[in-house]
């Protein structure tokens, strides 16, 4: 599945990230497919947690995953879903570098969503 070769240019959370990416786009990995914890797929990889949940984060970033509390890590939709995703973190990051209260960023949202 994924393997980290220490020897490589790349960090090993890039190595796991790089890995994962390509699985789902080959379809190895489809949408709902659960991942390994961060622990399990540290621990199988020989590197630390934080290395695999760095790597988690940056799959989850950009929309290739989705991340549910304790049920897991899963392999997120394709399309427009993930597109919607991405467009709504990148929203959301914005707001907090504005410092918009997140209750009137909703408001935006909804009044903008309206026919």
């Amino acid at each position: 599945m994924i393997t980290v070769d220490p020897n490589a240019a790349e960090p090993p959370y890039e190595q796991i990230r790089a890995g994962f990416v390509a699985l789902i786009d080959r379809g190895e990995l489809r949408p709902g497919d659960r991942l390994p914890t961060v622990r399990q797929l540290a621990q199988d990889l020989g590197v630390a947690a934080n290395t695999v949940a760095r790597a988690y984060r940056e799959l989850e970033e950009t929309g290739r995953i989705d991340t549910r509390g304790r049920s897991g890590s899963f392999v997120a939709g394709r399309g427009v879903d993930r597109e919607a995703r991405a467009a709504a973190r990148a929203y959301a990051d914005r707001v907090r570098e504005l410092g918009l209260d997140p209750a009137e960023a909703l408001r935006l949202v909804q009044r903008l969503l309206e026919p």
